[in-house]
């Protein structure tokens, strides 16, 4: 199995009708995902792309029955979007929108953690993320589907220009991916790796996990701590921003440095030291995989 999605989940998309989730709602079902509708409020009753279109989340769920969706609103909206989700009953979502305000974020992790138990609380990835891909069966993203292959390493990353690096690296040396999960670069975001990796330590079809990281934030060492008391299964990493300075902001909102323990190279000290075999190029992480599985 996989994690989040497979080919039966049913899929609904807000904002279907705007240029960029037409484009990536196309693509999407190009690639195979069970899209059963999309979401635009006013346009509810009329059809795009072959699939129903609804004024909100609620009518969609209640109509078709996905139990996933994806967020391509813009920045101002996205977090009304996000709630509605949760609201709506939906069980896994993806933010694609960049800009998201911080202070709405706060807004969306307050109204996500009080508005049901942990065991039926919605799972939320991004914002400012790729998605997440299950190759062969499904795609909830933006990224390129034909550079994943489909096998047993979970792969989880803050950067998705970096995890599709990863996928063709590994692709070229044999090594397939059972699910991709892109958890964002901003820096309040639905899920950390900790919450992604016991997905993945429960999920029987992953053999390994590969994250890829960044300066900022203590994500990366909470994951170390994370595999070195509770996960079975063998973890490399890669860590970006090397040569990053201090107090800099570097791409993603959330990848500064501004405290101890946030910079690149004390992550890959933090993480060797848990005994996760760290990549030491973004050129190696296909290879890094391939000696942690003796492929």
């Amino acid at each position: 199995m996989s994690i989040f999605i497979d080919e039966k989940t049913p899929v609904l998309i807000q904002g279907i009708t705007g240029r960029m989730g037409s484009f990536h709602a196309q693509e999407m079902i190009d690639y195979g995902t069970n899209v059963v509708a999309g979401v635009t409020p006013g346009k509810g009753g009329t059809k795009h792309l072959g699939r129903p279109v609804f004024n909100t989340v609620k009518d969609a769920v209640a109509s078709t029955g996905a139990e996933a969706c994806i967020i391509f609103v813009p920045p101002a909206y996205a977090a009304d979007g996000i709630m509605e989700a949760i609201e709506g009953g939906i069980k896994y979502c993806v933010s694609i929108t960049d800009g998201i305000p911080t202070h709405d974020m706060i807004r969306v992790k307050r109204y996500l953690f009080q508005h049901a138990k942990p065991e039926n609380r919605m799972i939320l990835t991004g914002p400012n993320c790729a998605g997440t891909i299950s190759p062969g069966k499904s795609m909830l993203g933006i990224m390129p589907g034909h550079i994943y292959k489909k096998g047993n390493v979970g792969l989880i990353g803050r950067s998705g220009t970096l995890g599709y690096e990863a996928a063709s690296q590994m692709k070229e040396l044999g090594i397939g991916i059972s699910t991709s999960v892109g958890i964002g670069g901003d820096p309040i975001n639905g899920s950390s790796f900790v919450e992604i990796l016991k997905h993945f330590e429960q999920d029987d079809e992953t053999e390994a996990v590969l994250i890829i990281g960044e300066i900022g934030g203590p994500q990366e060492a909470e994951a170390a701590e994370y595999y070195q008391k509770h996960m079975s299964k063998p973890m490399a990493a890669y860590i970006a921003g090397l040569t990053a300075p201090p107090g800099r902001l570097m791409g993603h909102a959330g990848a500064i440095v501004s405290s101890s323990g946030e910079s690149a190279s004390e992550k890959v000290e933090i993480l060797q030291d848990a005994g996760v075999i760290v990549s030491p190029t973004p050129s190696d992480m296909g290879i890094t995989m391939a000696k942690l599985m003796k492929v």
